[in-house]
């Protein structure tokens, strides 16, 4: 059996990840929390943590980074990019970003996600992307699923609910386009290792 270290402070991106992750491969979860570089670009986030997690456990990692983009942002388009934590949940939070967005009537945004692994030899990059909108109120439950509080606010595409209203069959099967990265990953995974993933 194949194993692998996430390395992640983020539970709901292990538990993601374990749901999709094939079980011939072992997914070990490790908690350190790699400090970011200043550069808005998630691909090249997540090359400097994995880089930064194999030097810490010297075995095949994944890291995953996201982004969140709001082309109408006043004043800031795109914003908050690559730091969706730092910038604009941590300065702002949720009841902020409403109050800012209450009269911008585009209310178009999207995650892009950059799943990357390093086993100290190369590394291979797998990206996700999903539009939607951003709706005008807190909506949806807390769940052990969720990545961000962003889950409350984000109408994927195709859909009338937030991610946070959604159950967890609804979230699986949503038709808005989504291409997973942990997916991607298994596919490529299956045919480099020689693995029969189930």
């Amino acid at each position: 059996m194949k194993e692998i270290i996430f390395v992640t402070s983020n539970m709901g991106k292990v538990a993601s990840a374990k749901k999709h992750i094939e079980k011939n491969i072992e997914l070990k979860h490790f908690e350190y929390d790699i400090a970011e570089p200043e550069v808005n670009d998630i691909e090249y986030i997540a090359e400097y943590k994995v880089r930064q997690a194999y030097e810490r456990v010297k075995k095949p990692c994944i890291s995953l980074d996201a982004g969140f983009y709001i082309p109408a942002f006043p004043g800031k388009p795109d914003f908050p990019g690559a730091f969706p934590k730092r910038e604009l949940l941590n300065k702002m939070g949720i009841d902020g970003l409403l109050e800012i967005m209450k009269d911008v009537n585009n209310r178009e945004c999207y995650f892009k996600e950059c799943l990357a692994y390093f086993d100290g030899r190369q590394v291979k990059k797998f990206f996700g992307y999903v539009k939607g909108t951003l709706s005008t109120e807190i909506r949806g439950n807390d769940t052990d699923q969720k990545w961000s509080d962003l889950w409350y606010v984000f109408i994927p595409k195709n859909c009338q609910k937030t991610m946070a209203e959604m159950t967890d069959e609804e979230r699986a099967n949503r038709n808005d386009g989504y291409v997973n990265p942990f997916v991607e990953f298994n596919e490529w995974f299956k045919k480099e290792s020689g693995l029969e993933l189930e």
